[in-house]
């Protein structure tokens, strides 16, 4: 699997921990995202999922982490994310 897929599935799993411990009215972007890559996935890997944790949550940043893991919960890849938090504009 190319590595980009990995990211995605990783920056995904945690920017989504991160959302789910923001209060009504708040969303978050990425500032950064490190992965480290540990084993390959290929066609005999299988199924894979990713967790995603938050690590701190502040009023302004919060850090998660994110793994992916394969079926037998080997642990593929590890990413973690620094999110800037910030207040949804009300619709007019």
């Amino acid at each position: 699997m190319h590595g980009g897929v990995y990211a995605t599935l990783l920056d995904s799993a945690a920017g989504c921990a991160v959302q789910s411990v923001l209060p009504q009215g708040m969303a978050y972007t990425s500032l950064d995202l490190t992965l480290k890559f540990l084993r390959p996935i290929t066609v005999d890997t299988g199924k894979v999922r990713a967790v995603g944790t938050v690590l701190n949550s502040g009023r302004r940043t919060a850090l998660a982490q994110a793994e992916l893991l394969d079926s037998t919960d080997r642990l593929l890849a590890h990413a973690t994310s620094s999110c800037l938090l910030f207040p949804v504009p009300a619709a007019s």
